[in-house]
């Protein structure tokens, strides 16, 4: 009995000793959005969560000091968003670039939507899709023209289209608005 109280008491003290050494902190922003249009009104909720995690390292183990200073350490920070859609289904987006872009002197809003994003004039009018592909680039859609688009390291949205008649293909570079 007296072995028992003694295991017990030996693995509750050393679990303490095996606590975690990391600084961990959790940022959850939440949006929601409600658009009213002649097909009703549709409610988008938006949530990015940013977690920063950092180890806890110390300058020096001095065994006999009780307050140690802290080594600065590098701190991990991951950033993911989550959209809910009207009819419930969610997506997760790593990389959020809704923004706004010029144009030939037009601006224009990229925001997201259900299955990737929405470029919408000025004046609210919607211009043109955005649909994410397996590669990481984007399938653009509009009334004129298809073509594949993508994000460069600036955060400028990349154009490029096919010109069949001509055999070649035409770029089109979105400045992102800062």
């Amino acid at each position: 009995m007296k072995s028992i109280l003694f295991g017990i008491l030996f693995i509750c003290a050393t679990s303490t000793i095996n606590s975690q050494n990391k600084n961990v902190k959790d940022e959850t922003k939440t949006t929601t959005t409600t658009v009213v249009d002649s097909k009703g009104e549709k409610t988008y909720v938006k949530k990015e969560n940013t977690r920063e995690v950092q180890n806890i390292e110390l300058k020096e183990q001095n065994p006999k000091n009780i307050n140690m200073d802290l080594k600065d350490s590098a701190v991990m920070v991951k950033s993911t968003t989550t959209i809910t859609n009207p009819d419930g289904s969610t997506r997760t987006v790593d990389i959020d670039r809704s923004s706004y872009y010029l144009l030939n002197g037009k601006k224009y809003n990229v925001a997201l939507d259900s299955r990737g994003y929405r470029i919408l004039s000025e004046d609210n009018k919607e211009e043109a899709f955005l649909r994410k592909t397996s590669t990481n680039s984007f399938i653009y859609r509009n009334k004129n023209k298809i073509a594949i688009g993508y994000f460069d390291v600036e955060g400028n949205l990349i154009l490029e289209t096919y010109d069949p008649k001509t055999d070649t293909v035409s770029y089109e570079k979105y400045n992102v608005s800062k």
